[in-house]
């Protein structure tokens, strides 16, 4: 008989042998592939060593039982969503309880009946595959950080204060170099250029939440604290302009106009979080600090430094990140100077 659903990955814990063997045998006729596990100790090592669908797991077990399986997963956020039927002789209403607010997905009684097996299976792999999907449509519409963030703690509109250091970044007179070729290369650049500057800030744990243009702005320490964002935030901007000289290395061979580009990083307490409605929301950061780092930025052009920071991110990085102090400087909206350092490779 065909199965009605995609075949999944199954686990069977169970220390009794011919539970495994039925189990195997009936899962194995509606067209899953199975592997077992006599107790919860070899089950565990096995969930961590291979990718499974649903787990179907005994409770009553040597070495580490059903409930200490489900602790054990609820504790990792790589098993926490792994769909799991409990398979178990008891019926007793406080086992069944304890299961399903330990995570499980549901409760079957010994011995099995095959129709409401196959039905609980089929319904536990939809949910996976729903999940999956869930979490790849977030990967792609935000960065990791942010898609971890939302999968284990949900959405909601509200923010917090966090210590944070604050990046932005823009393209010197792309204006000007856009009005003069052809929107398809414009649009090829950004995309190259955007494509680039995003691995090296998400390679250094950096969010970027703000794009506007040829312009980008992006957090280091949220939503996923960081306890070295500073120092994040100033290699992410050194391999930005590292990466910028490659880049523009292959347009001048392709004998198009190099680019270069103003990054500016200040350090503060900001109010991190969602912003906008339930139907379009975007995590970002507000406050004085996202005001500085902006200005900051906009010095770029006046100094001639392709990065620029405050000394608050100053103090924050070791030894091997060569700094130079430019001095102090006046920002719009600022009653004192700031004193801004250079970043040199």
């Amino acid at each position: 008989m065909k199965p009605a659903h995609e075949p999944g990955r199954m686990l069977v814990v169970d220390d009794n042998r011919v539970n495994r063997l039925l189990l195997t045998h009936a899962l194995e006729q509606n067209g899953h592939h199975v592997s077992t596990a006599e107790n919860g100790k070899i089950g565990m090592e096995m969930l961590r060593a291979q990718p499974f669908d649903v787990l179907l797991l005994d409770i009553d077990m040597p070495v580490m039982n059903g409930f200490e399986v489900l602790d054990a997963m609820l504790q990792d956020k790589d098993l926490r969503e792994l769909p799991v039927i409990m398979t178990s002789a008891s019926d007793e209403l406080d086992r069944v309880v304890k299961c399903i607010e330990m995570g499980a997905e549901d409760y079957l009684v010994k011995p099995l009946n095959p129709v409401l097996l196959r039905a609980r299976v089929n319904a536990s792999l939809e949910k996976k595959r729903l999940r999956d999907q869930q979490r790849q449509l977030f990967r792609t519409f935000a960065t990791p950080e942010v898609a971890e963030q939302l999968l284990r703690d949900g959405f909601s509109l509200g923010g917090k204060y966090v210590t944070a250091s604050v990046m932005f970044a823009d393209i010197r007179s792309f204006t000007t170099l856009s009005e003069n070729q052809d929107p398809s290369d414009t649009i090829e650049l950004l995309n190259s250029y955007f494509a680039l500057m995003f691995d090296a800030i998400t390679s250094h744990h950096g969010t970027v939440n703000q794009m506007e243009g040829d312009g980008m702005m992006a957090i280091f320490g949220a939503p996923e604290y960081q306890e070295n964002h500073r120092e994040l935030a100033a290699r992410a901007a050194l391999e930005m302009i590292e990466l910028l000289e490659a880049f523009n290395e292959q347009r001048a061979v392709q004998k198009k106009k190099q680019i270069q580009i103003g990054v500016g990083i200040a350090t503060g307490r900001v109010i991190a979080g969602y912003t906008g409605t339930q139907h379009r929301a975007t995590y970002t950061c507000v406050g004085d600090t996202v005001n500085v780092a902006a200005r900051i930025q906009d010095n770029t052009k006046v100094v001639h430094k392709p990065i620029l920071l405050d000394h608050y991110t100053r103090e924050g990085l070791p030894e091997d990140i060569r700094v130079e102090d430019l001095g102090p400087a006046m920002f719009k909206g600022k009653q004192q100077a700031i004193r801004i350092y250079t970043l040199t490779p």
